[in-house]
């Protein structure tokens, strides 16, 4: 926890706030080790970073004097279009790409996507929202990604994507295409990465008959998380 996220219900008012959470309160005890008089770095949900001052901290609360004077960094200029990976997966995945700064993830069904991904506890909008948020806490950050499920491939690839690829970069990670991840560019991209197994060529045509670039990683098969990692390091 590189930050402390307080969320609208922890203020007190416009200086001074007071967390209850056990897990972050365990977190300032055996993590930070911090005592009244300490100085950490807070954030506001959703608006700006600063520092906070460690009035108190018992076993169930710890008071914060606070002064936000920084923005939190800039996203990345993605909208990620990820096909639904594990359960398991999706947790680690979904803390990398808050981290990293996405700020638009759209999780999708493509045929090698089980069904059964679909009825996970982690789809749980608390599930979701826990992640997210300890990916913001790692990379010092306060915008939580919007997420958005499409369980259905063929209508959302049909009728939504082409209003979402206006004005964006179309890209499409699949191994065996002729073109090499490009790198450092600024553009709006939509980036479009499939599940363990890769998209099936059905659904590689509709993505390119859409305009999307097909790119490639290299001749190595990554994991779903450690492609997701590497296509961002490398695109932005």
């Amino acid at each position: 926890m590189n930050l402390i996220l307080l969320q609208p219900e922890e203020w007190e008012n416009d200086t001074h706030a007071t967390i209850r959470d056990p897990r972050r309160l365990h977190h300032l005890r055996e993590v930070h080790r911090a005592e009244p008089g300490d100085t950490l770095t807070v954030g506001a949900l959703e608006g700006l970073m600063g520092r906070g001052e460690l009035l108190s901290l018992s076993d169930t609360e710890a008071k914060f004097r606070i002064v936000l004077d920084r923005e939190p960094p800039v996203p990345l200029p993605v909208h990620l279009l990820l096909a639904l990976p594990r359960p398991r997966m999706l947790a680690r995945t979904l803390e990398h790409v808050s981290a990293l700064g996405v700020k638009r993830v759209t999780l999708m069904h493509t045929r090698r996507v089980e069904k059964s991904y679909w009825q996970s506890p982690e789809l749980k909008p608390e599930k979701i929202r826990q992640h997210l948020l300890l990916g913001l806490e790692q990379a010092r950050d306060t915008r939580l990604p919007e997420i958005t499920l499409e369980n259905r491939f063929k209508p959302f690839v049909e009728d939504r994507l082409p209003a979402l690829l206006e004005g964006q970069r179309g890209l499409l990670a699949h191994p065996g295409r002729s073109q090499e991840c490009p790198r450092g560019i600024s553009d709006p991209t939509l980036l479009a990465i499939g599940p363990e197994g890769g998209f099936v060529d059905y659904e590689v045509e509709k993505f390119l008959e859409l305009g999307f670039e097909g790119i490639h990683l290299g001749e190595r098969i990554l994991r779903v998380e450690t492609a997701v990692t590497a296509l961002l390091s490398r695109l932005f």
